[in-house]
């Protein structure tokens, strides 16, 4: 595995070399205009001579001196306005990656803090179930399970406040057939409950990854497909060159293109979404980065959303 530039730094080097995309925009502006006015001093000044070979070769002869002495003076120019931009770039990223950090900081802290006694109330609930009323228990069932869905919310908060890095993860050999299988034996009751038929078609496509949180990819990816569905999703593992992928389709009415990146924002929820938290599908875009991978939503073969996650394939 190569060596992996910090997201900051890559936002950083993103910006440096936009402001130096501008500047050298604007000096080659500045050049040619330089090098039209000269050009037609020149002309000038040989006006008499231009009709002769000697005339033409004078500024021939000329207009390359400008413009080796234009190159000559760009070169340190550049240089040192790529210096420049680098330190700007850092100046102006810095406070957004203070705020960025707070933002992780608080959610982090929150999340610890509200674990436990979330943890608590379930336990008392489930305890108290047992002992109540006749009519009790069904209210206590509910405070458990709202407590055991605000605990599951916690845990992905915590997730997500951590950076998406292979250190967050337990990674050895694995087969993406293998986690599609699990996820659809797993998530198999769920579509039955809802009428959604269910197709799975593993193959083999080993990667280094993290079993546990590939597995919370793809049961993400089809609990979404599930919410959106018609009647059929599909999900499939595959071998794409140097990649390994998971591929879920659904034939529901699709994702519009205006949607297909804010939908793996955190808490952002489509119009026709009935359900889920709105971190699904962030949690999976977190854990694809994790595994120096990535996830992206396309139309597929029935007109529904189809999402791929793509996972460099594992290196004998």
């Amino acid at each position: 595995m190569g060596y992996r530039i910090p997201p900051k730094n890559r936002l950083i080097l993103r910006a440096a070399a936009l402001y130096l995309a501008i500047f050298v925009c604007v000096l080659l502006a500045l050049n040619a205009g330089a090098y039209a006015f000269m050009a037609r001093e020149y002309a000038s000044l040989l006006a008499p001579a231009l009709g002769t070979p000697e005339g033409s070769q004078a500024l021939t002869a000329a207009m390359r001196r400008v413009a080796a002495t234009l190159a000559a003076l760009d070169v340190p120019i550049v240089a040192t306005v790529a210096i420049a931009s680098y330190f700007l770039a850092r100046a102006t990223i810095a406070p957004l990656e203070a705020a960025r950090e707070r933002e992780r900081v608080f959610a982090a802290d929150a999340a610890h803090e509200l674990r436990s006694p979330l943890a608590t109330i379930a336990a008392i609930a489930q305890a108290a179930r047992i002992r109540a009323p006749e009519e009790a228990p069904s209210a206590f069932e509910a405070i458990a399970r709202s407590a055991f869905e605000a605990s599951a919310v916690v845990t992905d908060l915590l997730t997500l406040a951590r950076d998406p890095a292979r250190g967050a993860l337990h990674c050895e050999p694995v087969d993406l057939g293998a986690v599609v299988s699990d996820s659809t034996r797993e998530t198999q009751p769920i579509a039955s409950a809802r009428g959604i038929r269910l197709e799975s078609s593993p193959s083999s496509a080993i990667v280094d990854g993290d079993g546990r949180r590939l597995r919370e990819l793809a049961r993400n990816l089809l609990d979404n497909a599930i919410r959106h569905a018609h009647g059929s999703v599909a999900i499939a593992s595959r071998r794409n060159g140097g990649l390994c992928e998971i591929v879920v389709d659904d034939d529901g009415d699709g994702v519009p293109p205006q949607e297909r990146e804010r939908i793996f924002e955190r808490f952002y929820r489509r119009a026709d979404d009935g359900g889920g938290t709105g971190l699904g599908l962030a949690i999976v875009r977190w854990i694809a980065r994790a595994h120096d991978g990535a996830v992206s939503v396309d139309e597929g073969p029935t007109g529904g959303a189809r999402f791929v996650a793509a996972i460099p394939a594992h290196k004998e």
